[in-house]
């Protein structure tokens, strides 16, 4: 490798055409310590167990209530054809319910398109009358 001193008399200096990696072998370096540094950080977080998904097979029960919730928000009771008048009629309905020795379980059938506000009233009807255990019944994704 031969360097250049000095000028040759021209009055120009010659231009450097070779790439200096210096800087980038730096910057490389900075980052793999940073990476060695901050992985163990990383996998050392609170040891939890989480749920693992459980698929239960729906089985009717006499005893238990189907609330089904329509896009309008019209509730019907156990799969009746004829709506309740409103969540008055579903507290009565579900204060004779809640007294039952076992206590049945609700379960919730909401459209895709309902509002939320139209699941919630039910849920705090449902709680407001003492029905202890309220469930969502969904439609099961399609096995590929």
């Amino acid at each position: 490798m031969a360097m250049a001193i000095g000028n040759d008399g021209d009055g120009e200096d010659e231009v450097n055409s070779t790439i200096n990696t210096t800087p980038l072998v730096d910057v490389m370096l900075v980052l793999l310590i940073i990476f060695l540094i901050t992985t163990p950080v990383i996998t050392d977080t609170v040891k939890l167990k989480l749920p693992a998904e459980t698929n239960v097979i729906y089985k009717t029960k006499p005893e238990n209530i189907t609330l089904s919730v329509n896009k309008d928000g019209d509730l019907y009771w156990n799969g009746s054809m004829r709506p309740l008048g409103g969540t008055d009629d579903l507290f009565e309905k579900l204060k004779v319910e809640a007294v039952k020795v076992p206590q049945p379980e609700l379960h919730i059938r909401g459209d895709q398109n309902t509002r939320y506000e139209f699941i919630g009233k039910s849920i705090l009807t449902a709680q407001r009358a003492g029905i202890a255990k309220v469930g969502f019944v969904i439609e099961p994704p399609a096995r590929n």
